[in-house]
């Protein structure tokens, strides 16, 4: 079993941002989702963990590993599947994950191909093999992208926003297959989208600002939040009053008129109603909290 353990992560940019403040997590086998708004450092953490980038301070360690200072080990145990999955033009998808195996080693051309070929079965992409993967949809193209992270058997997948711009079909085809890869290793999947933590993830973690507001379990982190959030239709031209006098959560245009979610330990007025907190209700607590620290 696979274990990832990261203490006091710091990285600053030269123009001064500083996109890690002292990250500390241990992640274990399957699915962990890292949640948070674009900017809140997830990217950076990402590529940190990928070796493509160096860190002013702490350590990360795969197992024993030393992922900072040994990143040509860390390669090897590595799958990653980047925000942006560009491909080569004018060629197929076998040829694409044949190229990728002979880059990670894999120098026998017979393993290559049974290898290959079982990748491609994996994630239903076999009978395109032979198709360009230029013109693929963006769903096969992170299909692609998947199998491409799994050669060499890695211990690591890292998967970043792999579901943006997706439609709802090939988000739950690629939901499926990444489920299907967790069972085995360590898989990380940084999103800003709710929905992919919660159908996916057993274990989490929010970030904002650089840091982890929030390490646990989802449930865990509903349960905090039982019986304190409220919700309510309001006019739109009630919205700045409300923002005013209630600890906002989230709003949002339902039949349209604007839906509020509201924090708070008791009945806020007669207008509200006790709702069962959501995902999205502790993502927007839990970064708001932080913005106002």
């Amino acid at each position: 079993m696979a274990t990832l353990k990261i203490e006091g992560l710091s990285k600053t940019y030269p123009n001064g941002v500083k996109a890690l403040d002292n990250v500390s997590i241990e992640i274990g086998n399957g699915m962990f989702g890292l949640l948070g708004p674009n900017g809140a450092g997830k990217s950076s953490l990402m590529r940190t963990l990928a070796t493509l980038q160096e860190a002013d301070e702490g350590s990360a360690f795969l197992n024993d590993i030393d992922i900072l200072n040994n990143p040509e080990e860390l390669r090897k145990t590595l799958g990653y599947l980047p925000q942006e999955f560009g491909v080569y033009p004018r060629i197929t998808a076998k040829q694409l994950l044949d190229h990728i195996a002979i880059l990670k080693g894999i120098s026998n051309k017979s393993e290559r191909k049974e290898l290959v070929d079982f990748l491609l079965q994996k994630v239903n992409l076999f009978n395109e093999r032979n198709k360009s993967v230029k013109g693929f949809s963006g769903g096969m193209k992170q299909r692609v992208g998947i199998a491409q992270a799994l050669i060499g058997n890695p211990q690591l997948i890292i998967v970043d926003e792999p579901t943006a711009g997706l439609d709802p079909g090939e988000r739950n085809r690629f939901h499926n297959l990444l489920a299907d890869v967790g069972n085995e290793v360590i898989v990380i999947l940084s999103t800003h989208i709710v929905d992919d933590v919660r159908e996916l993830c057993t274990n989490m973690a929010i970030m904002s600002g650089g840091k982890i507001v929030y390490h646990g379990h989802p449930q865990s982190a509903l349960d905090q939040l039982k019986g304190k959030v409220w919700q309510c239709s309001i006019d739109r031209d009630q919205m700045q009053e409300y923002k005013a006098n209630y600890t906002v959560i989230s709003d949002k245009m339902v039949t349209g008129k604007p839906q509020l979610h509201v924090l708070s330990d008791e009945k806020p007025s007669a207008a509200f109603n006790e709702v069962a907190p959501n995902l999205e209700d502790v993502f927007f607590t839990k970064t708001q909290i932080q913005q106002t620290a």
